[in-house]
């Protein structure tokens, strides 16, 4: 009879042991730790050496410690993109930008002579001040629109001050964290899992701007 209930337990521990395992999603919840040593900077400080402008016209500066993109009048979309490539990474960043200024940053995304003429596409991180959609996962230049259909935060941006971008992207997976709130968790098999970053100055109406938006302290650190 001991022998039985033994048997009986044995088995669902092993059952038990299953179900947590299936339940369990295959990536981390958790924010990513940004204080530890083992991250690069993806922006040196003083110029944009590692870094080139790709579509439209609106400038990209170097200001004291940070990168300042500037709308230019009748311009497109333009991107200021990083000259590496990644697949799996984490990304951080501070940004600041102008009311009124609708941006981004890109992630594993691509510029091809053959796909609208050089057209970056690919995931972007929205950036836009409060109420707005900073943080969710927008498919730029594909068509495809929004790749976070819900959007319930709307103020995890703080307008008017430096805010911090958290970014994890892993298989098809993409994370995104402002100030420290989860805003996206996404699965995004349609997209290429590898490509550049790309600091986006959103095109401006007629008549208007112009605006500026600032980056500082652009770090990556690579996952397996």
């Amino acid at each position: 009879m001991k022998s039985i209930v033994f048997a009986l337990a044995t088995l669902a521990c092993f059952v038990s042991q299953l179900s947590g395992n299936d339940s369990k999603p295959a990536y981390s919840q958790s924010i990513p730790n940004i204080e530890t040593g083992d991250w690069t900077p993806l922006f040196n400080g003083k110029n944009l050496t590692g870094w080139t402008q790709r579509n439209g016209t609106a400038t990209y500066r170097v200001e004291n410690d940070f990168i300042v993109g500037k709308t230019a009048e009748g311009s497109p979309n333009s991107f200021l993109c990083s000259n590496a490539v990644y697949g799996n990474f984490e990304l951080t960043f501070e940004v600041n930008a102008a009311a009124g200024l609708n941006s981004g940053v890109q992630i594993r995304s691509l510029s091809k002579s053959e796909f609208k003429n050089g057209r970056v596409h690919g995931p972007q991180i929205e950036i836009e001040n409060a109420p707005g959609e900073s943080g969710y996962v927008y498919s730029e230049g594909t068509g495809r629109g929004w790749i976070t259909v819900e959007q319930p935060i709307k103020d995890a941006y703080q307008n008017g001050r430096w805010n911090r971008f958290v970014i994890r992207a892993k298989g098809d997976r993409i994370q995104t964290w402002v100030n420290g709130v989860a805003v996206a968790n996404v699965s995004d098999p349609e997209s290429s899992q590898f490509g550049f970053i790309g600091l986006q100055v959103h095109s401006i109406p007629s008549d208007s701007g112009p605006f500026e938006v600032r980056w500082r302290d652009i770090r990556i650190r690579p996952l397996e």
